[in-house]
């Protein structure tokens, strides 16, 4: 790697880390509520959860056969199978059992209740089902033939005490910790804590995240377009990432270029957001609205002031100019990105994602992407602008430990941003990095 030391511009730079660092600063976790089982889906518990009961709450079975006493089939074979007395069924959900005596055995199913006298089952398939024949593959429905309850059954071999029998609270004991405080509900915990009887759990809810791009040359997919247009990518892409990230997004169609009525936008939206983001109008062009109408809102100019927006340049490529702050009258935090599509994305996933995660009530080590250490592999080297945080697209392999770039540098290159699976990271003070050399690289997937 080639370093270079960072060139003053005469102005303010601020670094990434910096404008991270401010951006979590400033955004508190959501007010925790109590939510429905489903609805708290992708949202973080804020309390430990114990378990009431023991988990399963009884001894039952694993397999559908027979309970029986071990000492009656002890020595069973093929040749000289045990011959039991079929006393009933024990289906799940079972209330009285029978009592296995000896010399008798009840037909049981997967799940139900291990019965009284019952040391072990035996599986359907060790047993001629009670037909009288060879070896059983299943059982005959209840419905079907409710002798199939009675009867004798042949067992061909010898079963061990509490063979397939799951016993109480073999996955979990009362008074257990079921789920910690800061645990992001997925489906599995979801499972759990319906398993052990929780309806409701109180969690910090998932971030409602409105996602509005600027631009008057920016037309809806399926519209047809006309000289000087282009399609909408911006929007779809943060509000698919905000989903990702966690959040409940809401995506807002273009707006033309034109303060007054992005302020009428964003004041609309504030209803319904914990967090506004913006996309395109951040640089220094004489249409860059967002810039123009938020100036305006932080000086107080408007009825939507609450807080403030900083515009700022920082020392990276792609997204040097960014905007960050509050707004309304809750100081609802809101962050401007650039409107090229590679700036946008990348700034996303570098600021808003943390702001979603930091939202969502997660601490700070886990709001934003892994990154790992990876070999660069490449045909040449790669070039960087001394003083800036470089983030070129690549494609991550995990099993040789080396990363590829995908497309060139550019800040409008989407196509190569659909195919590439991580960020590489080049350092401020690096202006050229070597095949071979080891780099940071940030794991988008």
């Amino acid at each position: 790697m080639t370093s270079s030391a960072p060139q003053d511009t005469g102005h303010r730079l601020w670094s990434v880390d910096e404008h991270l660092a401010d951006i979590l600063a400033t955004v508190r976790p959501l007010e925790p509520i109590e939510l429905q089982l489903l609805d708290a889906q992708g949202c973080v518990l804020v309390e430990d959860v114990t378990v009431p009961v023991a988990l399963p709450p009884f001894d039952n079975s694993s397999m559908d056969g027979y309970a029986v006493r071990t000492a009656d089939v002890q020595g069973a074979s093929e040749e000289f199978p045990a011959v039991l007395t079929v006393i009933g069924d024990v289906a799940a959900g079972s209330g009285e059992l029978p009592t296995v005596g000896p010399g008798e055995a009840a037909r049981i199913m997967t799940g139900a209740p291990l019965p009284p006298g019952a040391e072990a089952v035996v599986p359907v398939e060790w047993t001629d089902g009670g037909t009288g024949g060879g070896a059983a593959s299943g059982m005959t429905p209840a419905s079907a033939a409710p002798e199939g309850a009675g009867g004798e059954v042949r067992v061909h071999r010898a079963a061990e005490a509490r063979a397939h029998v799951r016993a109480r609270g073999s996955d979990v004991q009362a008074g257990d910790l079921a789920l910690a405080a800061g645990t992001v509900l997925g489906p599995p915990q979801i499972a759990l804590l319906a398993a052990i009887g929780r309806g409701t759990v109180r969690v910090r809810p998932r971030p409602r995240v409105v996602v509005l791009s600027t631009g008057s040359e920016l037309v809806q997919p399926g519209e047809a377009l006309t000289s000087g247009t282009i399609y909408d990518s911006n929007s779809f892409a943060l509000a698919a990432a905000a989903r990702d990230a966690g959040a409940i997004a809401y995506r807002v169609g273009a707006v033309a270029d034109d303060a007054d009525t992005l302020r009428s936008t964003i004041e609309d939206q504030l209803i319904r957001a914990d967090l506004l983001v913006t996309t395109g109008g951040v640089s220094v062009g004489a249409y860059d609205v967002v810039k123009e109408a938020l100036t305006s809102v932080a000086s107080g100019d408007e009825d939507i002031a609450g807080g403030g927006i900083d515009f700022r340049k920082l020392a990276m490529q792609p997204g040097k100019p960014q905007g960050f702050g509050t707004i309304g009258p809750d100081h609802t935090p809101l962050l401007a990105l650039p409107g090229n599509p590679v700036s946008s994305y990348v700034s996303f996933e570098l600021f808003v994602r943390p702001a979603i995660r930091a939202l969502m009530g997660l601490p700070e080590s886990e709001v934003g992407r892994p990154s790992v250490r990876a070999v660069l592999k490449a045909d040449e080297a790669l070039g960087s602008p001394a003083g800036r945080r470089q983030f070129l697209r690549g494609k991550y392999d995990a099993e040789s430990g080396t990363v590829s770039p995908v497309g060139g540098s550019g800040s409008h290159l989407i196509a190569a941003l659909a195919h590439a699976d991580s960020l590489m990271v080049v350092p401020e003070e690096v202006t050229s990095v070597e095949p071979g050399s080891e780099l940071e690289v940030v794991l988008l997937g």
